[in-house]
């Protein structure tokens, strides 16, 4: 168990530092600067290579790439993300206000999808053939449809037509996560993040309960008169969990993706919008901050499954080792 515990801290070590190169590499990829967002194209134009500096200079970004390479992991390191260009604030400050709103539209979708497509899989499971077939395809279905062009259907529907939700933000008064106004204002990306979510984790799900049905152990406890529910509840479902709590931990990363698009399709001010706003803005030291934000909560994500892993499967804290 120690020897996978060193593994495993090697290689989040690894994909952490390979993550700060990338955060740092692809804001500058990009054609445009952050001194262009400010001054406009023309005024930009019009200055000298010295006033360019002096104005990239406020943001750290006048020295050549690698000493604001140096500068960008020593920041890290002390907790210093620098400070956004678009907003003049600290990023650290920034996006610790965003991250409580994403944390409840993605950790909700993430728990609602994982608890209906696993309620989806089990039902299948339990009535196989035509019930089975019907709940695959209607969920295959609803994962082809784009998350924004479902973002934007609920809203032309249920928010311009019909009246119902608000459109747009995430509270109608000042601070907290609390209050009937912030659910309303959840629900529409809170739905259309989920169903975008569901369709994965269902899969695998699905997939590792046939598997599952399909052993030696439940036709010996079907032979003993053990019922369908009863082999479903105590025997099926801790065995099929392995897969399904590997492909939710994983998908994380994927229901952060689709966030970004969620968000800024709903106007919801959360990791995912402050992303799309510090493309629009050039803000490279808002967006280093915001990848590697998303990729540490990625990289927990996974390390948390690891931790998981034994205490799922009796096999992993014997042998050390995930069984294939």
């Amino acid at each position: 168990m120690t020897r996978l515990l060193s593994r495993k801290l090697t290689q989040y070590g690894l994909v952490l530092a390979l993550v700060l190169v990338v955060s740092f590499a692809l804001p500058r990829l990009a054609p445009g600067d952050p001194v262009t967002y400010l001054l406009g194209p023309e005024e930009a134009a019009a200055l000298s290579p010295a006033d360019r500096d002096r104005v990239a200079g406020q943001f750290g970004l006048d020295a050549p790439l690698p000493a604001q390479f140096v500068d960008y992991v020593g920041g890290v390191l002390s907790g210093d993300l620098g400070t956004s260009v678009r907003y003049g604030a600290p990023v650290a400050e920034v996006l610790l206000d965003r991250l409580p709103w994403t944390l409840l539209l993605v950790g909700g979708a993430g728990l609602l999808a994982a608890a209906l497509a696993l309620w989806a899989a089990v039902a299948g499971a339990r009535r196989p053939g035509a019930r089975d077939t019907d709940i695959l395809g209607g969920v295959l279905l609803l994962s082809a449809i784009p998350p924004f062009f479902l973002g934007m259907l609920l809203l032309a529907v249920v928010s311009a037509e019909l009246g119902l939700l608000p459109a747009y933000g995430a509270s109608s008064a000042e601070g907290g996560l609390l209050g009937l106004d912030v659910l309303e204002r959840l629900l529409l990306p809170l739905v259309t993040l989920t169903v975008t979510t569901t369709a994965v984790i269902y899969l695998i799900a699905r997939t590792s309960l046939l598997t599952e049905l399909s052993q030696g152990y439940v036709r010996f406890a079907r032979a003993k008169g053990v019922g369908e529910r009863a082999i479903l509840r105590s025997h099926v479902l801790r065995n099929a969990l392995l897969p399904i709590v590997t492909v939710f931990m994983v998908s994380f990363g994927d229901v952060l993706g689709g966030a970004v698009v969620i968000e800024t399709v709903f106007a919801y001010p959360g990791l995912g919008s402050a992303i799309y706003e510090g493309v629009l803005a050039r803000d490279f030291p808002l967006l280093q901050g915001a990848l590697l934000l998303v990729a540490v909560a990625v990289i927990a994500a996974n390390a948390l499954a690891d931790a998981l892993y034994a205490t799922i499967d009796p096999r992993v804290r014997r042998t050390g080792e995930v069984p294939a």
